[in-house]
């Protein structure tokens, strides 16, 4: 997934979680956050990889 698609599921998921907290759902709402932080973290991660080695000095 491209990282705009990724923000717009955390926003989806965050109102999602917000709607159940004020319905008094709080295990759907945890799990609606929880969701929401994992294509945050996910977003994050989209991109080039760089690894980078650093070799010690004998």
């Amino acid at each position: 997934m491209r990282r705009e698609d990724l923000l717009k599921a955390a926003a989806a998921f965050e109102a999602a979680a917000e709607q159940a907290a004020s319905s008094g759902l709080i295990a759907e709402s945890a799990r609606e956050i929880l969701r929401a932080l994992d294509c945050e973290r996910r977003a994050g991660s989209v991109g080039p990889q760089v690894l980078q080695l650093i070799k010690p000095r004998a």
